[in-house]
């Protein structure tokens, strides 16, 4: 007997050799039928014996194309037709339902192809293929079809066009498929735009051996690229950028030569040689190929490999290691467009080395850091995006804008939820507008018209009153410690309640002052604030996160009161005697001096207390800085501290901590030491408050977010000691437990609340 299917196919199976993959399995299992592109998916027809056709199903989920991610499959059986032959059809209409494949490092067969003197793509530096290459940054509309990308201008050969027509090659309906005769090229131009003569290729790893700084045009940006071997070039490119001390990001050939300056355990190389290539923090060796001016102050690298064939060109054979930081100045966007990266990156490259296949949709790198031998995100963004999230449920469509910092976006679709790339701080207008463009083009290519837009509580934020732009849309306003927390839950499938363990910088909290260090119990639905950090004055506001001795002063003043300046440590030497009374009415008054819970600022205030940083030169750098040192350190003990009851609520209180602190660095103790006991306190204290809440309401699973979770030390003590007091333990590793996951909570939140009306 002879059976026919029709397979409906949903996920990431366009523009990943998965067409071409099904007529090779089709034809491998003697299966007659067809299969297509539709908006929605992958549409097949296959008709065979039944042992075939069960045969064939099964293969078809379980060997797909490496880039592929099938999300759904629905199996129908079909009258048979009198018909022979498998083929690929045109794309054609369905669904809206449709899944774009993020951005891809170069496979290995290209790479094999790209260095091999024989093939005619050799040294292309835009060799792809179904497995590789450009999706996400490239892509107009759907379906995923060339005259839809940047590649539309670019008319194939004959030769790349045969290939792209035949389904037995690895370059079948690869889009963006060129090569030397017909594809992209290589442009080189001076500060000035004037074009370089030559091979701009050669040219620009002279001019980077030689030291100049140029921009370097990559999948979803521009880099800033120098010699990272270089001390001068790397102080330089510092100077330009206007970036003091925050790390730069490096690109490295190959694993043997990241072996020589960092440490990598085996998850780490996995993560760094993915079809993904995100930057992975790995810990600093002592050695002498990389600038110091690299990464000051810090016990990481960011590294990299290289993930497009320009890199691989610039890199192999010609240097240890690049940096290859992000192409813009603070606070702005990435460059992505040829006319404006001439314009603002001009005055910080010697030169611009570019080509004329356009990006249409920006994507910085992502960034990643492995903690109990799982990895987190800092920054999700190239590699990743849009690919999606799974909801524990599915809901209405949501837009979710995030908060201030670190933002991202988030939009749902039944239960999905696809996470916006990266976009940065929203400070400026630049920035702003960039959202809105990734907004734009996101519900663009997954056909999501949005029911309801939720946002931050904070009336301030600049997403907040992008929200508010919104006039057609119903808003929700997420306070956003409940987002954190509903964040690690949906993207652990969580159901129920919880308890939340919520550490951070900044969040505006429900009575109108900061959050930071916070104990909720509740789901997606409802929260309590059951437990926090004890609130102190934020001496100056703002200023108080670049100035961390404005925190130790403020937890020293609860202390010990005006005699704090009778203390000899490195904070109160931070204020001149002449600021002090000042400074003291603005304590006592709570003049522009708002209370915190920040967990954030407890450690910029013990980082400051213990002479490590006084100014900070970029957000988080004090706490960077903290754990480096307490990471040198394998005390294990940990400081007093105390719970007390304030209005139903758990205050945790650290005013003994501070004053052994105190004593100690009056003592000239080890810094080390001391960093490792405040970590391993914090630890403690957040246990203890778990276990008293378990005990009031009988919750035993405890989720973990906030930007403070990205330590290592915390995040790995907070999570041994829960587990050994029989918590189960959510932490995030799809979405960044920084703001960059807030979105992510507040969709889900936002769809909840909807959906119980």
């Amino acid at each position: 007997m002879t059976k026919r299917v029709r397979v409906h196919i949903q996920g990431i199976v366009q523009g990943v050799g998965f067409r071409p993959f099904v007529y090779r399995l089709a034809c491998a299992h003697a299966l007659s039928g067809w299969v297509m592109n539709t908006p929605a998916g992958v549409v097949l027809e296959a008709q065979g014996q039944p042992n075939a056709i069960r045969s064939f199903l099964v293969d078809l989920e379980e060997q797909v194309p490496p880039l592929a991610l099938v999300s759904g499959v629905q199996t129908e059986e079909v009258p048979a037709l009198d018909a022979e032959g498998f083929a690929i059809r045109p794309s054609g209409g369905g669904g809206k339902e449709v899944q774009i494949a993020p951005d891809s490092a170069v496979c290995a067969d290209c790479l094999s192809e790209l260095f091999d003197p024989s093939d005619r793509r050799y040294r292309y530096p835009f060799i792809n293929c179904t497995n590789c290459g450009p999706r996400y940054s490239i892509i107009y509309g759907v379906p995923y079809d060339r005259p839809l990308t940047t590649m539309a201008g670019f008319s194939m050969c004959e030769t790349c066009l045969a290939e792209y027509r035949d389904p037995s090659q690895r370059r079948f309906h690869a889009q963006p498929n060129a090569c030397p005769d017909c594809g992209p090229r290589l442009s080189l131009r001076d500060g000035q735009g004037r074009k370089v003569s030559g091979d701009p290729l050669a040219a620009a790893i002279e001019l980077l051996q030689a030291g100049r700084i140029l921009a370097v045009k990559g999948l979803g940006g521009y880099h800033l690229a120098v010699d990272a071997g270089n001390q001068v070039a790397v102080a330089e490119l510092r100077r330009r950028k206007n970036r003091d001390e925050k790390p730069f990001a490096l690109m490295a050939p190959d694993l043997a030569t990241i072996a020589a300056f960092a440490h990598c355990t085996p998850t780490e190389a996995r993560l760094l040689q993915g079809p993904e290539a995100p930057i992975v923090l790995l810990r600093k060796r002592d050695q002498q190929l990389i600038a110091p001016q690299v990464a000051p102050a810090n016990g990481y690298y960011g590294v990299m490999l290289p993930y497009t064939p320009l890199h691989h060109l610039l890199l192999r054979d010609n240097c240890n290691a690049l940096v290859m930081t992000s192409g813009n100045l603070a606070d702005e966007p990435i460059c992505y467009q040829d006319t404006d990266a001439m314009a603002r990156l001009a005055p910080m490259a010697d030169y611009v080395l570019s080509h004329d296949r356009d990006i249409h949709m920006r994507c910085d790198d992502s960034v990643i850091r492995v903690l109990r031998e799982q990895p987190v995100f800092l920054r999700r963004a190239r590699g990743y995006t849009p690919r999606p999230i799974a909801l524990p449920a599915s809901g209405p469509p949501v837009l979710a804008v995030g908060g201030e910092l670190k933002a991202a976006t988030c939009l749902t679709r039944g239960g999905q939820a696809f996470l916006s790339q990266h976009i940065g701080d929203l400070q400026n207008v630049a920035t702003l507008e960039s959202m809105a463009q990734t907004i734009s083009h996101l519900q663009d290519i997954l056909q999501i018209r949005p029911q309801l837009v939720a946002h931050d509580l904070h009336p301030d934020y600049l997403s907040t009153r992008f929200a508010e732009s919104l006039s057609d849309l119903p808003r929700v306003a997420v306070q956003h410690h409940h987002a954190h927390m509903a964040s690690c839950m949906a993207e652990n499938a969580l159901e129920g309640e919880v308890i939340g363990v919520i550490f951070d910088g900044t969040g505006f909290g429900t009575d109108g002052t900061i959050w930071g260090g916070e104990f909720l119990v509740g789901g997606y639905q409802r929260f309590e604030r059951l437990g926090h950090l004890r609130p102190m004055p934020l001496p100056g506001g703002d200023a108080a996160v670049r100035e961390p001795w404005r925190m130790a002063l403020s937890y020293l003043y609860e202390i010990f009161g005006e005699k704090l300046f009778d203390l000899s440590l490195p904070c109160t030497a931070a204020l001149p005697p002449s600021d002090r009374k000042l400074f003291l009415q603005m304590l006592q008054r709570r003049l522009n001096a708002p209370l915190t819970s920040s967990c954030g600022r407890l450690f910029d205030a013990v980082a400051s207390l213990l002479g490590l940083r006084q100014q900070a030169a970029y957000e988080g750098q004090a706490a960077i800085e903290l754990e480096a040192l307490a990471e040198t350190s394998p005390v294990t003990d940990h400081y007093p501290f105390s719970l007390t009851e304030v209005e139903g609520r758990l205050v945790v209180e650290f005013g003994d901590m501070l004053q052994q602190l105190v004593r100690e660095v009056q003592q000239n103790c080890p810094r080390a030491a001391m960093a490792r006991r405040f970590h391993n306190t914090l630890a403690a204290a957040a246990s203890a408050v778990c276990e008293n809440i378990r005990t009031a309401t009988g919750h035993d699973r405890v989720v973990l977010s906030g930007g403070v979770f990205q330590n290592r030390l915390l995040c790995g003590g907070l999570c041994a000691r829960l587990e050994a007091a029989g918590f189960q333990v959510f932490t995030q590793r799809l979405a960044p437990p920084n703001d960059g996951g807030l979105a992510l909570g507040q969709a889900i939140i936002a769809g909840r609340s909807i959906s119980c009306v």
